[in-house]
């Protein structure tokens, strides 16, 4: 599967090499090919740098993984993202997203062409998508979206990323609790002193 990414901070270029690992081609979608945050991922095969439209143009799924602030002029860079599933990474933290948008995928479905917007892989650092793996456990990992087929791609795509599973809390009126999901992870992490190195799981009986 060809696979753009948007942000090669450390969200993106997780993905990037675990998805690379999995033999997916990852076209990294940048502004200036010459310098940018991340280039140390072109030296992992299946890994390639593009002008942003370039790399979207021939993606069936794209990662949007910028600062929140950015998801709205990040959506309208992207081209024609017509019938590309979005997967929607990001988080506005501490009040500071797209102005005008209570979250980022509000932010994604108001300037691209796409309503295949799944939100995913935004609930947890990105040291646990690196490795998700807790002693003899796997980490869960979760999503809200629309549609049930790009649901579907975005689930395959977590489990090759090491994860148990990825599982489906609702349509895109469920954007907004994914998001204070994501804040419950980081208020434990960073501002409860419980350190980057936990992780959810949804156990059953």
């Amino acid at each position: 599967m060809n696979i753009a990414i948007i942000g090669t901070g450390n969200v993106g270029g997780a993905l990037a090499k675990t998805w690379a690992k999995q033999g997916h081609s990852i076209r990294l979608g940048v502004r200036d090919l010459a310098q940018f945050k991340g280039k140390e991922l072109l030296e992992h095969a299946g890994i390639q740098a593009f002008p942003i439209t370039e790399a979207v143009a021939k993606a069936e799924v794209i990662l949007l993984a910028t600062p929140a602030p950015m998801a709205a002029s990040a959506a309208q860079s992207l081209g024609d993202t017509t019938g590309k599933i979005i997967i929607d990474a990001m988080n506005i933290v501490m009040g500071r997203g797209p102005e005008g948008y209570t979250n980022t995928a509000e932010a994604i479905l108001a300037n691209t062409a796409t309503r295949e917007v799944v939100k995913c892989f935004n609930t947890t650092g990105f040291n646990n998508m690196e490795n998700p793996q807790y002693g003899d456990q796997l980490l869960d990992m979760f999503m809200a979206g629309g549609s049930d087929e790009s649901k579907a791609v975005v689930r395959q795509l977590a489990i090759e990323a090491g994860f148990a599973t990825c599982y489906d809390v609702g349509g895109p009126e469920q954007y907004g609790l994914m998001e204070q999901f994501a804040l419950f992870w980081i208020n434990l992490a960073m501002f409860r002193g419980q350190g980057r190195d936990i992780g959810f799981k949804l156990l059953r009986r």
